[in-house]
């Protein structure tokens, strides 16, 4: 997607009376980062700043996933590392990451009070969840063997799974203080975007993917073509396990540093249980936690099957992040402008505003999940192919990967609108609902799993986690519908389904065209390769573009009229 603006507030130019008007974020309007007046700045330019740095992070952990491949391919260092990281992980993702839990909670509280009030607010807060996620820490490194026993059953039954399984309980105990440095960076993240401060916070991934390529680039130099045999793949389970955790570490430190520079408060012990604002953040934290939680103990069901799979773990985590490099992009520069908006408008008198946002939202996600999920499965084999097959990786693991990354690729609009709608509960205050459809879809997830996994194997257990998601939006949609005294849903629906129709032409074209080229080029060679996605994604996506133009949707206007000055200015 394009973004709607790059440049400067107070830069842009003013709306004709047919273009949408643009938004002002609350924490933009708050007093927060001064108590003299200032700039706002518009949702647009938010959404620019946050798509630029989030592309570049992006591209970095692209690069480390190119980096593990090459090193390890699907073998048992990959795998392990999979299962080793799934509670790390959980925990980054769940609280360390942007729109998550901890970044909600503190947005929606800082927005609303001075930078006097926010420095000691945000140390306490910071002093309670800190001291709590280091007992986590110790826990996950004396349990560490039960708890990947836990996470992967299945490793215990083959002489490979064992192997597997000593990498990984090791690497597991190496990572154990993510868990606290997920929770630090999930508040650093909140606090500098409730000060509008969104470059640092967005491009903050980079660091813990770049410790992985410096960290694999040295154990390459160091060991040669040797790096893949099994004599050293302890040496390369602990490598990845070290420069993961240190990656974290520089990225917290990073966020300190900015935020005391800012006046935000730093690392600085506070008890004060009565500072005002406590309570606000943690009414949306507990839940909003809770509910997130749910959300990746389905992951964890869906590692639990693939125990049982040769190689599954590794191909999920290699599809999974092609997947989520435009859905991450797309996703902060939907949400992380949105979320002190909805906060704003939770009044019934301003009701019919929230639901022009809403859809606002919704249909930003359908314009470009849409057609980037149906061109990723027309191209999926090709995709593969050019970033990851090489030395370790090679044509069989690439198959692999591609069948999973279809899966995943269908259902990448409603997994971000079912995080849009979330949103909107949580700037509504209730982080109960989500939570509770949350523990409903666990075993409704695990039930699919096991349904799903026996007709299609690895890419089964993408599919329950599709099936899942799809029933959240609904689900959560109904409920809003009610809450909010009707939503246009009829109308929403048929201009989705269709997106959803355009979408398929369009990956059928796409999908054509490389069919017809690779019968005249053949399928061999690098180049090749990536000319044919190149005009395959191009021929699609133009293709998508006149389909969506004929439908008149005020946001696709938008987007025309972004490109069409940026055109101009240059």
């Amino acid at each position: 997607m394009t973004p709607l603006s790059n440049l400067p507030s107070d830069q842009i130019p003013e709306s004709s009376p047919t273009e949408p008007e643009p938004l002002v974020t609350d924490a933009a309007e708050s007093s927060l980062s001064a108590s003299k007046p200032r700039k706002t700045r518009s949702l647009a330019s938010i959404a620019t700043i946050v798509a630029a740095a989030t592309l570049i992070s992006k591209v970095f952990g692209l690069v480390r996933q190119q980096a593990i491949a090459a090193a390890f391919g699907v073998g048992v260092v990959a795998d392990a590392y999979n299962y080793a990281y799934v509670i790390p992980g959980f925990l980054l993702i769940l609280l360390g990451g942007i729109n998550g839990p901890f970044h909600s909670a503190i947005v929606s509280a800082l927005a609303k009070r001075s930078k006097e009030e926010a420095a000691p607010l945000v140390e306490t807060i910071t002093t309670l969840v800190g001291a709590v996620l280091l007992v986590v820490t110790l826990l996950l490194w004396l349990f560490a063997e039960p708890l990947i026993d836990l996470v992967a059953p299945g490793l215990s039954k083959t002489s490979e799974g064992l192997v597997i399984r000593t990498i990984a309980i090791q690497q597991f105990q190496i990572m154990a203080p993510m868990a606290f440095l997920a929770g630090v960076i999930g508040i650093g993240f909140g606090t500098l975007n409730a000060a509008d401060h969104y470059w640092l916070p967005s491009i903050s991934p980079l660091f813990s993917s770049a410790s992985v390529i410096l960290g694999l680039g040295i154990l390459a130099l160091s060991l040669g073509a040797d790096i893949t045999t099994p004599k050293y793949a302890l040496l390369g389970g602990q490598v990845l396990a070290w420069t993961t955790l240190l990656g974290a570490l520089w990225q917290w430190l990073a966020q300190v540093i900015a935020a005391q520079r800012s006046g935000l408060g730093g690392f600085r012990l506070r008890f004060n249980l009565q500072q005002p604002g406590i309570g606000d953040v943690l009414r949306v934290m507990g839940p909003a936690t809770l509910a997130s939680g749910m959300l990746q103990i389905n992951v964890y069901t869906d590692l639990f099957f693939a125990s049982f799979l040769p190689q599954a773990a590794a191909a999920l985590g290699y599809a999974g992040l092609l997947v989520q490099t435009p859905l991450g992009i797309m996703s902060n520069m939907i949400l992380v402008p949105l979320l002190p908006v909805f906060s704003r408008l939770t009044a019934p008198e301003d009701w019919h505003e929230l639901k022009q946002r809403i859809r606002q939202g919704m249909m930003l996600t359908a314009l470009t999940m849409l057609p980037l999920g149906g061109l990723m499965i027309a191209l999926a084999h090709l995709i593969v192919r050019i970033v990851y097959e090489r030395f370790a990786f090679d044509r069989a693991a690439s198959v692999l990967v591609t069948q999973v990354l279809i899966a995943y690729s269908l259902g990448m609009f409603v997994y971000l609108g079912r995080d849009v709608i979330v949103r909107v509960f949580y700037g509504l205050g209730d982080a109960n609902t989500p939570f509770r459809i949350s523990v409903v879809n666990i075993f409704l997830n695990a039930l699919l799993d096991y349904v799903l996994v026996s007709l299609f194997k690895a890419p089964g257990l993408v599919l329950a986690t599709v099936g899942v998601n799809l029933i959240s939006l609904v689900w959560m949609v109904i409920v809003l519908h009610h809450r909010l005294n009707g939503l246009p849903l009829w109308q929403w629906g048929w201009q989705v389904l269709m997106l959803t129709i355009a979408s398929v032409v369009s990956g059928m074209v796409a999908f054509g065209v490389v069919t017809l080229m690779e019968k005249g080029l053949g399928t061999e060679g690098f180049w090749v390769t990536c000319l044919q996605l190149a005009v395959g994604g191009a021929v699609g996506l133009t293709t998508f573009a006149v389909l969506a133009i004929q439908l008149k949707l005020p946001e696709m206007t938008t987007l025309m009229v972004s490109l069409r000055r940026k055109l101009l200015r240059r």
